[in-house]
């Protein structure tokens, strides 16, 4: 069972149904207990960082996200879920981010040439044998929606980048621990296989 945890600032519904369609059994839940007892958990967001954080801390949602993670159970944070797992951000005013993982994250420089948000198909660049990318072709494309990205201490997490006026990280994996920039459940046949490595991890 995979839980998706609901804090009311993610797409819920869609990475539910990329989940189902990839085979898993899923839990949209908002309660400890729940987390607790799934096998898996998947972090979404859309919106901002500080919003994010104070929710999770008004529904009591941290403690059983750290928890999960430190007893070795895979769990998955996508676009601001994925930046959570970070120390900080430069989009935040007040609240710090999870520290799953140590870095900041940081905001795209808007120029004439690079429009900020990133929004839009922009491809991959594979660096890592990461199991998520299991059987996904070099230079897939996917899909972006973000004005902001991590940038991690340990460059070793990086399992595949992308451009957008210069590298950064598209996909973080250290363990269990795993993070897309991108939205995988609207990066059609591409996202769905990333879902699918997901809920086949042991």
């Amino acid at each position: 069972m995979i839980a998706i945890i609901d804090y009311g600032m993610g797409n819920i519904h869609s990475v539910n149904k990329a989940l189902q369609v990839s085979g898993a059994k899923t839990l949209i839940t908002n309660k400890a207990e729940d987390i607790k007892s799934c096998d898996k958990a998947v972090l979404p967001g859309v919106g901002a960082f500080d919003d994010a954080v104070l929710e999770l801390k008004k529904q009591n949602l941290i403690e059983p996200i750290l928890e999960h993670v430190r007893n070795g159970k895979p769990f998955l944070g996508i676009c601001l879920g994925m930046q959570l797992l970070f120390d900080e951000s430069a989009e935040a005013k007040k609240e710090k981010g999870l520290g799953i993982l140590k870095g900041k994250v940081k905001k795209f420089k808007h120029s004439h040439d690079l429009k900020v948000p990133h929004m839009g198909w922009n491809q991959l660049k594979i660096i890592g044998a990461c199991p998520l990318l299991r059987d996904v072709p070099e230079n897939s494309f996917v899909y972006f929606c973000h004005s902001y990205y991590p940038d991690p201490l340990d460059k070793g997490v990086i399992a595949a980048l992308t451009n957008y006026g210069q590298d950064f990280a598209a996909i973080v994996w250290k363990e269990k621990i795993f993070g897309m920039q991108f939205h995988p459940e609207k990066s059609q046949s591409i996202g769905l296989k990333m879902m699918e490595n997901f809920v086949n991890l042991c």
